[in-house]
């Protein structure tokens, strides 16, 4: 059975690495407010991870008939469209979600 002073040791180090890790993104959260290259990526990535999930949703489409393709494209015009309109990645990914999970069950069932 370990010691009292073992068991003690072993809460402090858990203690300070966990304070530790916690404590550093704060650490280096001045220097990457004014870095050049994160204000890029701010303003680029929410374009970037958009194009990604949609041709992440595409990639199993495969020519077959229409009626197999119908709800992933109303999705991704819905997808293209909320986007456009709000510029809300949350409401864009949500929306075209809903619309493509509704219509893949609706579609299946007729």
């Amino acid at each position: 059975m370990p010691t009292p002073l073992y068991l003690a040791a072993v809460v402090a180090v858990s203690t300070a690495i966990t304070w530790g890790l916690r404590a550093l993104p704060f650490a280096v959260l001045g220097p990457l407010r004014r870095s050049s290259v994160l204000r890029f990526l701010a303003v680029q990535m929410p374009t970037g991870i958009m194009l990604i999930l949609a041709l992440y949703t595409l990639r199993d489409l495969r020519p077959t008939p229409w009626t197999a393709l119908a709800p992933t494209v109303l999705a991704l015009a819905v997808a293209v469209g909320l986007h456009l309109k709000t510029r809300n990645a949350v409401i864009s990914v949500l929306g075209a979600t809903t619309v493509h999970v509704v219509l893949s069950t609706l579609w299946q069932a007729g």
